[in-house]
């Protein structure tokens, strides 16, 4: 057996839950499912919308109240937010903010002690998928907080989750998050571990590759060895190729509810690229995308 420690995990109690919502049909979904999920736990749910402050002369175009202009869809979103948290009896504090819309959602966020931050995801079509919005991959890159990313029409549900391990001290902090989750709220968790080479590298440098593939093997089931300590069903996977599509072929395989990532730091650098295969998987990804923050 593979001996190491056990990651920490615990029931997850009285999540604080905070929903970017800008008018979308993705980020209607996302909210009216955070709620949902937040009905269960019996907990609010808080809302924001975030006005783009305006740095155009207001007088070269004649409107003198453009901040209430402004305002009123933002006002006309909040209220829908809160009608639809009526529905399901949930209680809402909604927040209608004015400046950069991803620091306004991170400040707001962070104020109230937020726990998760839900966001949807726009397009539909393929092309659309590909690229994420630039405030949700700012947000996941400024965030100190786990940012859940939803596809439309999906669901929040925990039962089955594919969590994506590479060894790293984030990739830790985000298994021993699914594993809280998993042994909170569902009962499966799938553990990949890629090999981020291209392929052709097996004939190249065998003996090099299949180190890496022991290690990567070795990283699963330390993560396994914890997952069953929770009484978690679980079963790993080794694959070697590029990432982001390894991890969307056993995505396609297992089906999970969520798939689960760690962020890789909050360098200037890291934070630019918000790293690329986290971008790929939540563009392409069939379900929601539950990035892990920790440092």
């Amino acid at each position: 057996m593979i001996m190491g420690k056990l990651l920490p995990f615990k029931k997850v109690k009285n999540i604080l839950i905070l929903t970017a919502l800008d008018g979308s049909d993705s980020s209607k979904n996302a909210f009216r499912q955070a709620v949902r999920f937040a009905r269960k736990e019996r907990c609010s749910v808080t809302a924001v919308t975030v006005i783009p402050t305006y740095e155009g002369e207001i007088e070269l175009i004649g409107i003198q109240n453009m901040k209430e202009a402004f305002k009123e869809p933002g006002e006309k979103i909040l209220a829908e937010a809160r009608q639809i948290a009526a529905q399901e009896g949930v209680e809402v504090y909604t927040f209608l903010a004015e400046g950069d819309i991803h620091e306004s959602i991170i400040d707001l966020a962070v104020a109230r002690d937020c726990d998760l931050i839900v966001m949807g995801r726009r397009g539909r079509t393929g092309l659309e998928r590909a690229f994420m919005g630039s405030v949700t991959a700012r947000v996941i890159g400024y965030s100190p907080i786990d940012v859940l990313v939803m596809p439309h029409d999906s669901v929040i549900k925990w039962d089955n989750i594919l969590l994506a391990v590479d060894g790293s001290h984030y990739s830790e902090i985000a298994a021993s998050r699914a594993i809280t989750f998993a042994y909170t709220y569902g009962k499966e968790l799938n553990i990949l571990s890629v090999v981020d080479i291209p392929i052709e590298a097996y004939a190249e440098a065998p003996d090099y590759v299949e180190k890496l593939v022991e290690k990567a093997r070795d990283n699963t089931e330390l993560v396994k060895i914890s997952a069953e300590v929770a009484h978690l069903k679980t079963e790993t996977f080794v694959r070697v190729g590029d990432a982001h599509e390894k991890i969307l072929d056993v995505a396609s395989l297992v089906k999970p509810d969520i798939i689960c990532v760690g962020s890789h730091g909050r360098t200037g650098l890291r934070r630019l690229l918000m790293g690329s295969v986290t971008e790929k998987i939540i563009g392409n990804a069939p379900c929601p995308v539950l990035v892990v923050k920790g440092y």
